[in-house]
């Protein structure tokens, strides 16, 4: 059930769906909101009453303003003399008149000037007076003097400017009477000093308090009803302005039952329509959020563990094509409601939205497939044209030699800044960043081989990037490494010289001495009993020099590699069964307990038999010489894919107070006394016989426990049967 669940959120019908539910529930979303803003808004909402609203004080504020205008304009008789155009109004199209008259007396100004270069005309009273008489502005007066020949020139003008003020402001007196007489049941009186001004008998004070609603305003003092208008939030709006001089020295207004009623009516019927709208908006906006999200989520995979980004021929359209035809919908999108309302078709705002939202939403989700893809920017046209422009710039650079690379650079630094050259100095200023950088890395390389030359070879030149100072820095860093290495090398090999020498003079003249002692006892011997032991000593002692002399051969040899070594496929258990067999007295005598453990199937190892078993046995004869007597010795074979892991250990007798490193030098014994009878070269003799098989060899050390680990690869030429029970 749980497998169909997850095949179904994945599935085509499941995606199909989403996007439906996605279209519709957007499309329903920005319809209700336009539906709203175009009958109201959406504060409505939240006012308690039409006297809180924004409506009646966006009326009431239109109302007192046509008021005040009429206050300003009293009467049509002091309009027509003029009395409403202020000095300020009549300058400005005075100013106006004037810089008309400066434009248009260009061409005549200039054939005066030719006429003053000429001599013509003298800077005269009586050049005034032509230039009066012309009508015509004069570059060689002063302003004052240009200003009384343009006001004598256009008087005429001037004073149709005047008529035209009269005529505008007698069109709007009467606009706002007209205006103010189609409220029904308004009432209102006005007084500003001898004017007085009303639509209604009633001029008491009294008189407007019986209304429903009433403002009344006397000067500052305030008097409104009901007085929720007060606490309207944009009541201010309405309030006398101290700053003002158009306000009344008293205004009246009166509501009647014919005004308020309509507009309360009016009013909650919108607050139903935007309550009933958000509701709607929230409950659809779930729907689009949950929808949208989900779409998100499962677009581009087919199933809940697929990690694969599925595109389509439509997500091969670039990135940038796609934002900018987003961008295109969204812009026709306001055109076409904008011509809708007003052409009053905004009955097709509906299937306009759906279209457009729906070739926006599949755009938008191939967006997406993009963002989880991480393609989003990489699939660009800008991107790819800038990407295959330098990737083949530094291809060529790349490969090209030094000098390739600045014949690049002198080339392209030029049609760079050409192509940049709006930010000519941002670029310039990059240029010289690169410069000081670059000079910067020079100094340090230079500094680095000066010091290294000095003989400092610790010296490190770090320069970050991969530009040619910074491979010429690493070269010289890793010579710097290499003369460290054949340094530490040259070091480490004097000191084992030294202890090649100090060690072998020590254990080949400890058997030597007694060799030359006893040979001068046998010189003066008579008796035959002594004689006999002393040759047995001389016989040991003798033995011991040949196995120091044999040890030292072989470990010069190995290590030198010229062994010669025969691959052949061997069974490594047998071989390991077989040579435990054959050392099995030594094994009792120092009464050690050897547990093997293999795996059941065959191992074959591509090695040299005769030099494995010559490894294994000096790890063997390690083991009888310095293992703890009694104690148990664990011989572990482990399959490792490609070759074969062989571990052996055992707990020392002796106390291990030396790393693993030293263990493996020549002549180092765990034995720091150098009383057992090694020589110190087994180790050393098993890491070269191990590693000419191309094996490995290691030494862990762990308080008293030793372990060796040799690693040989595997021959898997045949089959690999498994060992009888």
């Amino acid at each position: 059930m749980d497998i169909k669940s997850r095949s179904f959120s994945h599935s085509l019908i499941a995606k199909a769906l989403a996007f439906v539910l996605v279209i519709f529930c957007f499309t329903q979303v920005i319809t209700l909101v336009l539906n709203v803003i175009n009958r109201s808004h959406f504060g409505v909402a939240l006012e308690k009453s039409y006297y809180l609203g924004e409506g009646f004080i966006d009326e009431s504020n239109t109302i007192i303003s046509d008021l005040r205008s009429l206050s300003r304009y009293k009467s049509e008789e002091n309009i027509l003399a003029g009395g409403t155009i202020s000095e300020d109004r009549l300058r400005n199209r005075i100013d106006s008149l004037y810089w008309e008259f400066q434009v248009n007396s260009d061409r005549s100004s200039a054939v005066i000037e030719e006429h003053v270069e000429e001599g013509v005309f003298q800077r005269s009273a009586s050049s005034t007076t032509s230039s009066v008489q012309s009508g015509i502005y004069n570059p060689n007066l002063s302003d004052r003097e240009n200003y009384q020949i343009f006001l004598e020139a256009y008087k005429e003008e001037i004073e149709k400017e005047k008529e035209r003020l009269i005529q505008e402001d007698l069109y709007y007196y009467q606009t706002t009477l007209q205006r103010l007489a189609s409220y029904k049941g308004l009432n209102y009186f006005l007084k500003s000093g001898e004017l007085e001004l009303t639509n209604h008998a009633e001029l008491s004070k009294e008189g407007y308090t019986s209304y429903p609603a009433y403002m009344l305003f006397e000067g500052f003092i305030q008097n409104v009803y009901p007085q929720e208008i007060k606490e309207n939030p944009r009541f201010h709006w309405i309030t006398p302005d101290v700053y003002s001089q158009d306000n009344p020295d008293v205004l009246y207004i009166g509501f009647e039952d014919e005004f308020l009623n309509p507009r309360i009516a009016e009013w909650q019927e919108d607050k139903e329509v935007a309550n009933y709208a958000l509701y709607r908006i929230v409950a659809y906006l779930a729907g689009l959020i949950a929808s949208f999200i989900y779409l998100l989520a499962v677009w581009g995979r087919n199933s809940k563990d697929d990690q694969e980004i599925h595109l389509n021929t439509l997500d091969r359209l670039y990135n940038d094509f796609n934002v900018a035809i987003c961008l295109a919908l969204i812009i026709s999108w306001f055109a076409s409601c904008e011509e809708l309302y007003r052409s009053q078709n905004a009955v097709l705002i509906y299937p306009t939205t759906l279209v457009i939202a729906t070739l926006g939403l599949i755009f938008v989700l191939s967006l997406v497939k993009h963002i989880k893809n991480r393609t989003l920017f990489k699939h660009t046209l800008v991107y790819t044209i800038f990407h295959k422009f330098f990737s083949g710039i530094k291809a060529i650079y790349d490969s090209g030699s030094l000098g390739m690379k600045v014949a690049i650079l002198a080339i392209g630094y030029p049609l760079c800044v050409a192509l940049t050259f709006f930010m000519f100095p941002i670029t310039i200023g990059l240029a010289v960043w690169l410069s000081f950088k670059k000079v910067k890395e020079f100094k340090a390389i230079k500094e680095g081989v000066r010091q290294v030359k000095e003989g400092d070879l610790a010296t490190t030149i770090n320069i970050k990037g991969r530009g040619e100072f910074a491979q010429l820095a690493g070269d010289i860093n890793s010579i710097t490494d290499g003369l460290n290495k054949a340094v530490e090398n040259e070091i480490k090999s004097e000191r084992l010289k030294t202890e090649l020498i100090t060690n072998v003079s020590h254990d080949i003249r400890t058997p030597l001495t007694s060799i030359i002692t006893y040979v001068d006892l046998l010189k003066t011997e008579e008796d035959p009993e002594k004689i006999k032991e002393y040759v047995e000593v001389l016989d040991q002692k003798s033995q011991r020099l040949k196995v120091l002399t044999d040890d030292l051969f072989e470990a010069a040899k190995a290590s030198s590699g010229d062994i010669p070594v025969t691959f052949e496929r061997i069974d490594i258990v047998s071989l390991l069964t077989q040579g435990l067999g054959e050392v099995d007295e030594k094994i009792q005598e120092r009464k050690l307990d050897f547990k093997f453990n293999y795996p059941r199937e065959r191992i074959w190892v591509k090695a040299d038999g005769r030099l494995l078993w010559r490894s294994i046995e000096n790890l063997l004869s390690n083991i009888f010489k310095y293992a703890l007597e009694g104690s148990r010795v664990y011989i572990d074979l482990e399959d490792m894919g490609p070759g074969v892991r062989l571990t052996i250990k055992n707990i020392s007798a002796y106390e291990l107070n030396i790393s693993s490193s030293e263990l493996m030098e020549r002549f180092k014994r765990g034995d720091e006394s150098r009383s057992s009878q090694g020589s110190g070269l087994g180790l050393s003799i098993v890491t070269s016989l191990i590693e000419i098989q191309k094996g490995s060899f290691t030494i862990e050390v762990d308080g008293d426990l030793f372990k060796v680990i040799i690693f040989l690869y595997k021959d898997d030429s045949k089959e690999t049967p498994l060992y009888s029970e």
